[in-house]
């Protein structure tokens, strides 16, 4: 064994024919250690023991309650405005709402508003309304006991309009192939888009 102090201290034990090294860590490394240590204890002081900041879980919580309250004020303010609501006529809204609908409720309703599971859309046959406004609070609170889930939890307010804008579209379309039959009664007036004014 050498008495050099640069060459690494050999521990006293031996396994195999191995003998191992006592290598000293890094200096930084040793620092750092002793750094997380330091954190660890006004950690552990601030958060649980003083209880001056929360931990995780109240964090959290607080976040979602904030989130909660910005996400039902807009949505009362929507709410409560959806009998003001008009069509809207724009290119880039109406292919917002193409695109929508084409993702969430062609898989029901066809791609070409036909009707699948969901009815015709196409038609002048409506059973929950056959307003623009109707149309929009369907699609804001569902039909959970039809099996139509509430869109407000999943699209925006400017995306519901945006569907129902396109789907407003649809009424009186000419379809490629027949639709779903009709469900309901014709209203009064069933002689095309102005008919659900």
């Amino acid at each position: 064994m050498s008495n050099d102090p640069q060459d690494p201290l050999l521990l006293d034990h031996e396994y195999d024919g191995i003998r191992e090294l006592d290598n000293k860590l890094p200096r930084w490394w040793v620092w750092l250690f002793y750094i997380t240590i330091i954190f660890s204890a006004v950690y552990l002081v601030y958060y649980h023991v003083a209880q001056v900041g929360d931990l995780q879980a109240a964090e959290y919580k607080k976040e979602m309650k904030t989130g909660e309250l910005l996400k039902n004020a807009a949505m009362g303010s929507f709410e409560t405005d959806i009998p003001k609501l008009q069509p809207a006529t724009d290119a880039v809204v109406l292919a917002n709402g193409q695109q929508a609908y084409v993702k969430f409720c062609a898989p029901c309703h066809r791609a070409d508003g036909g009707g699948l599971v969901g009815p015709n859309l196409a038609d002048d046959y409506w059973i929950h309304g056959s307003t623009y406004t109707d149309s929009v609070k369907i699609i804001w609170d569902g039909v959970p006991a039809k099996g139509m889930i509430t869109w407000k939890t999943v699209l925006k307010p400017d995306e519901i309009q945006a569907v129902a804008s396109y789907i407003y579209t649809l009424r009186g379309a000419k379809l490629a192939s027949p639709g779903k039959l009709p469900e309901n009664q014709v209203p009064a007036k069933a002689a095309g888009p102005s008919a659900f004014e």
